[in-house]
């Protein structure tokens, strides 16, 4: 019966107008019951729909996996290995042109780091002794004793069964170990695969549109549907990445970072990625480096010089503020580490990018550059008024504003002339940032910064439109006239409207619509003269062209009359 109620479900999937039901149907019951006979079926079905065009359908099967991910009390494990392997198969059979949800559902696994470690064998053989343990003390407490102390031996007896009863069942529902490790390894396993797979198509269909087109595509999201999702699930599972994969992993990693204007000819560079993909890269190369920083030894100077590069073809609107804010966290705020002719070089150019954009992209930047700025104090030398950066500038080298490598940018040699312009911002906590910036080496200004760079983004799009204008940092002018406007504003508040007279409304109202119905009418009956005056005329040219044929007629006749006479 129940083979028969699958079977038919299947039957009816492949009709339009019973799609919908039988989807809901089948992922209710895998959802349901996911240690059902048949449910390599049903995952399957489901697996086939993760990456449907039709929106409804989509959802519900990847709620479904995503069930089955987070409650794998249900079935053990075993289903969230199986439909691991199906979506893999599922993105290699598709090329990896499928919608981004098809891959986004790995996000929702998880994974126990200590599974296999001597602590949970440890933990395992603590809770047996204890059983054994308990166990032995209820057969001495069952030995017969006096009468005196019978009722207190029978509930000793008592809570002693409990206890028995209950160290029991917890001993004997856990998990096998092994059993756990071997299924956790197949699903990573699985999952990497899927996204190696994803970071090489991407290399090959990048380069070779590359070679064929000769020039930047754009759309590159269209062109990669799944490279978003893979890169933030390598993000997340980073830490579990084997060793013997991550050379790989960083070489892909920095060949989708590269730039298509690099000099070096030599390798092979990817052409048609946005900036916000390439910016996820970089940020996925320091993840999986901090998450294996133990046993890896990786140069990140190459995603340095991405970044740099990154933040002038950044542009609000097309690319994601989001993404820049967390690359510059997880970059710069974040390694505490920096050359300082690298440091001073994002400064510089952090500063020249607050001035040129939004609000919430200047803000992100700025607190980047404060941080910065409090990390290394001799690059507190480009607040210096001197030209040539102060007291470092005879042995600096000059200033390369548009140069691609942050280490040879001579930034030392420069001022943060920028400051002065972003003191007189119109958003009132850019421009005290920016003021509290520039006055870093007096001695009354020693606040150190705590927000990251994603916290100010994020701050400031929730207070878009919510500020009022700086009135210390505007100029005398625009005070006046905001003066002016708030005196106009409250004057035109105090005054109270006059009592409107319905009756006049209406009669207005009325005189009003007469007046357009008379418009309309007299357009109908000019219309009416219009065809009349020209059925008129064509009336009379038809009688002119007609009086000569007549009087042919008449003549012809009168000749035929008296021929016959």
């Amino acid at each position: 019966m129940q083979q028969g109620y699958l079977q038919k479900l299947l039957a009816l999937e492949k009709q339009p107008r019973f799609h919908h039901v039988v989807v809901r149907c089948i992922c209710t019951l895998l959802d349901a019951v996911p240690h059902f006979n048949f449910r390599e079926s049903l995952l399957v079905a489901v697996v086939r729909n993760i990456g449907s065009s039709d929106d409804v359908v989509r959802r519900i099967c990847c709620s479904t996996i995503k069930s089955l991910f987070t409650s794998e009390g249900k079935h053990g494990g075993e289903a969230t290995v199986e439909a691991v392997r199906l979506i893999a198969d599922h993105v290699k059979v598709h090329d990896c042109q499928l919608h981004p949800d098809s891959v986004e559902v790995l996000m929702s696994l998880s994974f126990d780091d200590d599974l296999g470690k001597p602590e949970v064998q440890e933990g395992n053989n603590k809770m047996k002794n204890k059983k054994n343990k308990k166990r032995k003390n209820f057969e001495e407490s069952n030995q017969p004793q006096g009468n005196d102390r019978k009722r207190s031996k029978q509930e000793t007896i008592a809570k002693m069964k409990e206890e028995v009863a209950a160290d029991y069942k917890a001993v004997s529902y856990t998990p096998d170990v092994e059993e756990r490790k071997r299924m956790q390894s197949e699903t990573l396993s699985a999952v990497f695969e899927t996204y190696f797979r994803i970071l090489r198509h991407t290399m090959q269909s990048s380069v070779a549109s590359s070679e064929a087109n000769g020039n930047i595509t754009s759309g590159g999201s269209g062109a990669h549907p799944l490279l978003a999702p893979c890169l933030s699930g390598l993000g997340k599972f980073s830490h579990l990445i084997d060793m013997d994969y991550i050379g790989d992993l960083m070489n892909y990693l920095k060949r989708l970072a590269a730039r298509g204007s690099s000099s070096d000819s030599s390798a092979q560079k990817v052409q048609n990625l946005t900036v916000s993909e390439r910016l996820r890269c970089c940020i996925v190369a320091f993840k999986v480096m901090r998450g294996n920083l133990d046993a890896l030894n990786v140069d990140l100077q190459d995603f340095f010089v991405q970044l740099y590069n990154l933040v002038l073809e950044f542009r609000p609107g097309r690319d994601e503020g989001e993404v820049l804010a967390e690359a510059l966290k997880i970059m710069l705020c974040d390694d505490r580490q920096h050359d300082m002719q690298k440091a001073a070089a994002f400064i510089k150019r952090l500063a020249t990018f607050a001035l040129c954009f939004g609000s919430a992209e200047s803000m992100a930047a700025l607190v980047t550059l404060k941080q910065l700025l409090q990390r290394n104090v001799k690059c507190r030398n480009l607040l210096e008024n001197d030209a040539g950066g102060g007291s470092v500038s005879g042995s600096i080298a000059k200033y390369q504003p548009y140069g691609s490598d942050p280490s040879l940018s001579g930034a030392l040699a420069s001022v943060l002339w920028e400051l002065n312009l972003l003191s007189k911002h119109y958003h009132p906590a850019i421009s005290t940032l920016a003021s509290g910036i520039s006055s870093m080496n007096s001695a009354q200004n020693q606040v150190y910064i705590s927000i990251s760079p994603q916290q100010a983004f994020k701050n400031l799009l929730l207070e878009a439109g919510s500020f009022e204008y700086n009135q210390q940092g505007g100029t005398q002018k625009s005070n006046k006239r905001k003066g002016r406007s708030t005196a106009l504003a409250s004057t035109l508040a105090s005054v109270e409207p006059p009592p409107v007279d319905e009756n006049e409304v209406s009669k207005k109202l009325r005189r009003h619509f007469i007046l357009l119905w008379d418009i309309k009418e007299n357009e109908r009956l000019r219309g009416e003269l219009d065809r009349t005056t020209s059925a008129l005329q064509l009336y009379e040219e038809y009688k002119k062209q007609r009086k000569p044929a007549t009087l042919k007629n008449k003549k012809s006749k009168k000749a035929r009359t008296t021929v016959g006479m």
